[in-house]
């Protein structure tokens, strides 16, 4: 399955390939054909980054989901900083059942992601109303195609691992842990969004 908003980024490309392979065909050029063989690994490379696979979480307990594939880069407090790489999956998902409250969007700069400087990118924090108390979940665009696709808007009733949005490129996924969830996972841990879990709540006392 391809991640919605991606279809025009892999059209326009096979396009684009389409009207070299016809210009090596008609002239031989090897400029045309160059930008066939340059046309076909492009394709190739988006079908992979623009891969959004099925997630399924199975685990009894109540617990806190990551939003995105990655690796945790830094824990400030309550929050957890997930870089993602080119390799992982951009889509990022709903960490608890909730409702979304508030969308705010903010342009910025071009730091790289997973600078600690990276919040004055190009951003967008959706917060959500849950059970457990208020969650933020901001994705922050990288240094190359800042381009946040949201799926979601105000008002929207959201399922833990409901797809939320997607981050073209490289880019990061902060989201703040509630207080009565204690935080699993530690700075260097590889997460999966939808799979891993990454805070569980505190057994009553």
């Amino acid at each position: 399955m391809l991640a919605k908003g991606s279809i025009p980024w892999i059209f326009t490309t096979f396009t684009i390939t389409i009207c070299f392979a016809v210009a090596t065909y008609v002239t031989e050029s090897i400029y045309a054909k160059s930008g066939m063989i340059i046309g076909i690994v492009a394709i190739l490379f988006f079908i992979v980054f623009f891969r959004d696979p099925e997630r399924y979480y199975s685990e009894e307990g109540e617990c806190m989901i990551s939003p995105a594939d990655g690796r945790i880069v830094d824990i400030r407090g309550r929050k957890l900083c997930i870089f993602m790489n080119f390799q992982n999956v951009h889509v990022n998902r709903a960490p608890l059942n909730g409702k979304v409250t508030a969308i705010e969007y903010r342009k910025g700069g071009y730091i790289p992601a997973f600078c600690k400087d990276s919040h004055r990118n190009e951003r967008q924090h959706i917060f959500m109303d849950t059970e457990h108390g208020q969650v933020e979940v901001v994705q922050i665009a990288g240094t190359i195609t800042r381009r946040i696709v949201p799926y979601v808007k105000e008002g929207d009733v959201m399922e833990k691992g409901q797809r939320i949005g997607m981050i073209r490129f490289g880019s990061r996924v902060d989201v703040t842990v509630p207080e009565n969830f204690m935080i699993e996972c530690k700075k260097g841990d590889k997460v999966y969004a939808g799979r891993t879990a990454i805070a569980r709540l505190k057994p009553k006392e």
